[in-house]
């Protein structure tokens, strides 16, 4: 059995995924996030012998296993953005960051090794300030092989709005609980 989830502090009592904090954003006019939940994934301890190859390891044999592709290792722009045709997701390989989710009026959230974060599409997400080791790993469900990037414009907006309501939702989250106790 794989121990990745407890590894990286992410299990509960019963062995499955810890609950997400749960976040809603409202529509701005120039960034669309979501009807959907982003889910914050709190980390309670990195086991303290893995150094940031081993925790990058876990997260990508966790997300894989539960399909969703990881794509890059960096950090997140310093604007706020959204994407329109996935999902993204996050594990936090090293340090910490301080991202602005759901636009220039939405919430700080910081995020430490160990944590993950779920974005649904067009949920806007901006960086604010970071460790100088703050690196993640981002994932993308398996059917959302492709990427768009869209700042905050109103003339972009409509658009968006209509392609994010076709991206479909995965069966699992990435650390393998059923999306639609999170998504119903």
């Amino acid at each position: 059995m794989d121990d990745s989830l407890d590894m990286l502090g992410l299990a509960d009592a019963d062995g499955g995924p810890v609950a997400p904090e749960c976040r809603h954003f409202a529509d701005d006019g120039r960034i669309p996030n979501s009807p959907l939940a982003t889910l914050a994934f709190r980390s309670r301890g990195v086991n303290p012998v893995f150094d940031r190859e081993d925790i990058a390891a876990r997260f990508e044999r966790l997300f894989g296993a539960n399909g969703w592709r990881p794509s890059w290792r960096g950090g997140v722009y310093d604007y706020h953005h959204y994407h329109s045709i996935a999902h993204e997701a996050f594990g936090v390989l090293s340090g910490w960051g301080r991202l602005r989710l759901g636009g220039e009026r939405g919430d700080d959230v910081e995020l430490r090794t160990g944590d993950a974060l779920v974005l649904p599409a067009g949920t806007g997400h901006c960086h604010l300030e970071a460790s100088a080791d703050f690196l993640l790993l981002a994932a993308y469900p398996e059917d959302q092989r492709e990427l768009d990037l869209i700042g905050a414009d109103p003339e972009a907006h409509d658009a968006a709005v209509a392609r994010i309501a076709r991206v479909s939702r995965p069966p699992r989250d990435p650390l393998g609980g059923d999306t639609a106790r999170w998504w119903p």
